[in-house]
């Protein structure tokens, strides 16, 4: 029997903390989700999300940037931090005897100092991180793609902003979207492993006992994707890089696991209907497929990567593609492979203290619920054709954009 208990409350100040206590664990893991990201970014502040990011771990007015570094190091701690179009998550995992001083530390930093030297060190590694990025084809793609899919949507904006908005960026305006965005209403903290419920509640109500309530609204417009296809010039592409993108479900709709399943029946790497048909083929050097969830949106994206020269074929390939799996459905053998991969990863997702922490906390900042890894798992496998058939007449891929950037000469 398994003695794994999910557990929740609300702080006064509003902060939502949570846990799946597992007593048999050997390591912890906690984080803060905190519900901000680039598509909540006023106009001048592009990439301010990623930015702050960096910010969080430059010092507090406890500790400096050599204080924090050094904490985590002293608790052999594996930590880090990421930001999304809808997330900033700030995370770390430690032996169970160390999480309240982890906790003590993730949740200072919560508040930093944003001093102005950092702040201008700061802004130069993060100019510098998008030249390099913008060196890389595939990031570029994605970049645009979203753009154009988007269009005036909120999730159109760049993770990482623009050089020119981060040049122009000030501490004054970090701060203020810090003191926006940063409410304990707005954040959710986790934790997944060994732990004490009752301790862990009472460790963070003292820590965040100073933290004023608020939350912070989020713009949700109305989206209506425009099919079309582009094709764009970029100087550093050797290759053909293509995505096609149609509408698929948000991170709280109950179709989101059946949509990740037919994904992988469509391009799965090694496996799916798009690999034979164009890289056993010789066609294509790379091509995936996946379903990406947004709070109220989701996308289904097919990437493919090879000769300039094979282009128009490996597209039409893709279309080709895309309408059988439209005028057919999904055969049951297929089905049962991309299920059973589906649940794996499932499986796999339950393996550390850390990766359970992933699941818990985005799962819930999207859902405000908690779903065992088990009970999906199931779910999964319980899935039949016709439910693909429901999910292909509800999103018909025919309201696809089709992006292609190729190398100068041949956009």
């Amino acid at each position: 029997m398994s003695l794994l208990r999910f557990e929740e409350t609300t702080l006064p100040n509003g902060l939502k903390v949570i846990a799946e206590v597992n007593p048999e664990a050997k390591s912890v893991a906690l984080g803060y989700f905190v519900r901000t990201g680039s598509r909540d970014e006023l106009v001048g502040e592009e990439g301010i999300s990623h930015f702050l990011e960096h910010m969080v771990f430059k010092g507090t007015e406890r500790r400096s940037a050599w204080d924090v570094n050094r904490e985590f190091d002293e608790m052999g701690a594996k930590y880090n931090a990421f930001t999304n179009e809808e997330l900033t998550v700030f995370y770390g995992a430690v032996l169970p005897e160390f999480m309240p001083r982890l906790l003590d530390l993730l949740t200072d930093l919560m508040r930093p100092a944003i001093r102005e030297d950092e702040f201008e060190t700061e802004r130069k590694v993060i100019i510098e991180e998008i030249a390099l990025y913008r060196d890389r084809p595939h990031f570029v793609l994605y970049e645009r793609a979203q753009a154009a899919y988007f269009g005036r949507h909120p999730l159109a904006k760049p993770v990482l902003g623009t050089p020119e908005s981060i040049a122009k960026m000030t501490r004054e305006r970090m701060v203020a979207y810090h003191q926006r965005r940063y409410l304990p209403g707005n954040m959710v903290l986790a934790f997944a492993g060994n732990l004490d419920w009752e301790e862990t509640v009472a460790l963070a109500e003292r820590m965040t006992r100073d933290w004023k309530p608020g939350t912070a609204p989020r713009n949700h417009p109305a989206f209506t994707p425009q099919p079309r296809t582009l094709r764009e010039p970029y100087a550093k592409a050797s290759q053909a890089y293509g995505a096609v993108m149609a509408p698929g479900y948000s991170a709280s709709a109950v179709q989101r696991y059946a949509a990740r399943v037919l994904a992988d029946v469509l391009g799965d790497p090694d496996n799916g209907r798009l690999y034979w048909r164009l890289v056993d083929a010789g066609l294509a050097e790379t091509v995936t497929a996946y379903h990406h969830e947004f709070e109220e949106l989701g996308v289904y994206l097919v990437y493919a990567q090879g000769d300039p020269e094979r282009q128009e074929e490996v597209a039409a390939r893709i279309r080709e593609e895309l309408l059988r799996l439209q005028e057919r459905g999904v055969d049951p053998s297929e089905l049962e492979r991309a299920k059973l991969k589906t649940a794996t990863s499932l499986v796999f997702a339950g393996e550390t203290s850390l990766s359970r922490l992933f699941y818990l906390g985005m799962g819930y900042s999207y859902t405000g619920r908690y779903e065992a890894l088990g009970t999906v798992r199931r779910w999964v496998m319980h899935l039949e054709p016709y439910h693909m058939d429901e999910l292909l007449e509800a999103r018909p891929f025919e309201r696809a954009l089709e992006f292609w950037l190729l190398p100068e000469g041949d956009a």
